[in-house]
C-alpha cells in the first residue's frame, strides 16, 4: 500500500437527500494519491448514496467534491468518468447478454485508447489479474458465477484506466473463499498504483488491507483511522466483527 501526501479526492461537508429525507449529513473525507481508503458501514448507513453522489448520479444538497484540485460538484457523471473517476457498481452490473470480451470493451467506451497497442497492453493486464476472464472471454456474462461476474465488473472498470477506482460492496453475495480472492486482487491493483475508494461492510477483509478507513453511521462519519487502528478498536470489533 502506498502513502502519498496529495489528496486526489477531497469531499467537504457533503449533503445528499432523497426528496425531504436527508441521507448524508455533511460528510467529509479524503483519498490521497495511491491510497486504498475504505468507507465502512452497516446496511442503510449511506455508503451507496455516497458512491452515487461521488459518481455524479445524485445531486448534492450542500458541500463540494474536489477531484485533482478541481471542483466537480456539478460535473455530469460521464464527464467524471472522462476525468478518471470510475465506479464498480453494487450488484456488479454485468451486461448479461454480452460476452466477457464485449463487457470489457464497454469499459473503454468513454475513455478511448491512443493506439491498439495501448489497448492490448491494458487488456493483457486485466487478464493477468483475472486469468479466469481470459479463459472465458467468449462466454456470455449472464452465465457466469457471482465471483466471476465481480471479476468481470472490476476488469471492465480497469479498462477505463481509472485514476480513482470506486468500488461499491465488491464482497456482496459472494462465498468467503471468493471474497478473500477478490480482496487480494484489490490489494494488488492498489499496489500497482491505482488509487482506490472502497465501500464495504465486510470489516475483517477491508480493514486488513486498507491504508485508512472512515466509519459511516446513519449518514455521518463517526470515526476515522488506519486499518490497524480500527481493527484493534473494541467498539469496531463489537459492531462489525461480532467480537466482545
Amino acid at each position: 500500500m502506498n502513502q502519498p501526501d496529495t489528496p486526489l479526492l477531497e469531499v467537504s461537508d457533503m449533503i445528499v437527500g432523497y426528496g425531504r429525507i436527508r441521507a448524508l449529513h455533511g460528510i467529509s473525507l479524503q483519498v490521497r494519491r495511491g491510497e486504498l481508503v475504505t468507507l465502512l458501514g452497516a446496511n442503510g448507513a449511506g455508503k451507496s448514496t455516497t458512491m452515487r453522489a461521488l459518481s455524479g448520479l445524485l445531486p448534492l444538497g450542500g458541500g463540494r467534491i474536489v477531484f485533482d484540485g478541481n471542483d466537480i460538484s456539478h460535473v455530469k457523471a460521464h464527464d467524471r468518468v472522462n476525468l478518471g473517476m470510475v465506479q464498480v457498481p453494487e450488484g456488479r452490473g454485468v451486461f448479461p447478454g454480452m460476452t466477457v470480451q464485449e463487457n470489457l470493451d464497454m469499459g473503454c467506451y468513454a475513455r478511448t485508447f491512443a493506439s491498439k497497442g495501448e489497448y492490448a497492453e491494458r487488456l493483457d493486464w486485466v487478464f493477468e489479474l483475472f486469468p479466469r476472464l481470459a479463459e472465458r472471454r467468449s462466454q456470455v456474462g449472464g452465465t457466469m458465477s457471482g465471483g466471476e461476474q465481480q471479476m468481470l465488473a472490476i476488469g471492465r472498470a480497469l479498462m477505463a484506466r481509472p485514476r480513482l477506482l470506486m468500488m461499491d460492496e465488491p464482497s456482496m453475495g459472494l462465498a468467503p473463499m471468493v471474497i478473500a480472492q477478490i480482496f487480494r486482487i484489490i490489494a494488488e491493483i492498489n499496489a500497482q498504483g491505482t488509487t482506490i475508494l472502497l465501500v464495504e461492510q465486510n470489516a475483517q477483509q477491508a480493514l486488513r488491507r486498507t491504508d485508512r478507513a472512515y466509519i459511516l453511521e446513519t449518514g455521518e462519519i463517526t470515526r476515522t483511522g488506519t486499518g490497524a487502528e480500527l481493527l484493534a478498536d473494541p467498539a469496531i470489533k463489537h459492531a462489525y466483527l461480532g467480537v466482545g
